[in-house]
């Protein structure tokens, strides 16, 4: 029987993807993300077939499902960059990050939706995001595109849920689009998540505005930075400005069952202690 919270980390992929699992497996984590390619390179070369073959070994002998794992594509793409040949390079990267995704096997792609540069209006600019998951999804078969919500720095765009909301509009096959949640993004955009009640409201707002069958995976992080603080620093859980509470409210929430739970917290070293943590506070 499969557990009801899938909880891990972005553990490293050092070394070859096969590594991934393994590195997961160690922390007593039954899900996890990673990169499958350097994240901060537009090009990689092609996965090898050995690689793939021994990533799916060691994620079965793991216990660790595909829908558990969470790839992330590389920060350099932009989806909604205002530049025609920057944006076509995106377009271009985003697809062979999906295409990596179908060959590994795996059905879920995280990535940050893009920013406007200050040279495009919000609109324009989320509709081009929409644009750019329309052509991935045209081209792949069966990975889901999963907007990250950010911290609003700068001018990234999907810092509120009206804004993921607009990209997912423009998505044709609302069957393979989804958001990920991540806390402490959500916290610095401006919504509280430090109380129970408040945590509730912030959930409820994201069904209303967005609706829970988009929720298909979180990062549960705490922030270093107060609320609406629109700046992205992650910490520790139970050791920022969000606070332990939210997360014994979060995993009482019914949508966080089944989807991935990935810790990016800045101390690898704390991850088991804090899956452990998370686990305890799921049973209570």
């Amino acid at each position: 029987m499969q557990a009801s919270h899938l909880i891990g980390a972005h553990v490293s992929a050092a070394g070859g993807i096969a590594n991934a699992p393994l590195n997961a497996a160690a922390i007593g984590a039954n899900a996890f993300a990673l990169f499958t390619k350097n994240q901060r390179r537009w090009q990689a070369a092609p996965l090898d077939p050995k690689q793939i073959e021994l990533f799916q070994h060691n994620c079965n002998d793991a216990g660790i499902s595909p829908e558990a794992i969470l790839p992330h594509d590389s920060y350099l793409i932009n989806l909604g960059h205002p530049d025609p040949e920057l944006l076509n390079k995106s377009r271009e990267a985003f697809y062979d990050e999906m295409q990596r995704c179908e060959q590994i096997g795996l059905s879920l792609l995280n990535f940050h939706p893009g920013s406007h540069l200050r040279k495009l209006a919000i609109d324009d600019c989320l509709t081009k995001i929409s644009e750019s998951i329309n052509l991935a999804l045209e081209r792949t078969q069966s990975v889901t595109a999963v907007i990250e919500n950010t911290a609003g720095q700068g001018s990234n765009l999907g810092h509120s849920f009206e804004q993921l909301a607009q990209i997912i509009d423009g998505v044709e096959d609302k069957s393979r689009v989804g958001v990920c949640i991540d806390t402490c993004h959500l916290f610095a955009a401006g919504y509280d998540i430090r109380t129970q009640d408040t945590c509730t409201q912030t959930f409820e707002l994201f069904d209303k505005v967005i609706g829970n069958q988009y929720l298909k995976a979180m990062h549960l992080n705490d922030s270093k930075t107060p609320l609406n603080s629109r700046v992205d620093r992650h910490e520790s859980l139970g050791q920022g400005e969000i606070g332990q509470e939210a997360f014994a409210s979060l995993m009482k929430l019914e949508p966080v069952k089944g989807i991935p739970l990935i810790l990016e917290t800045v101390r690898p070293e704390l991850w088991q202690q804090e899956i452990n943590w998370l686990r305890y506070l799921a049973k209570q």
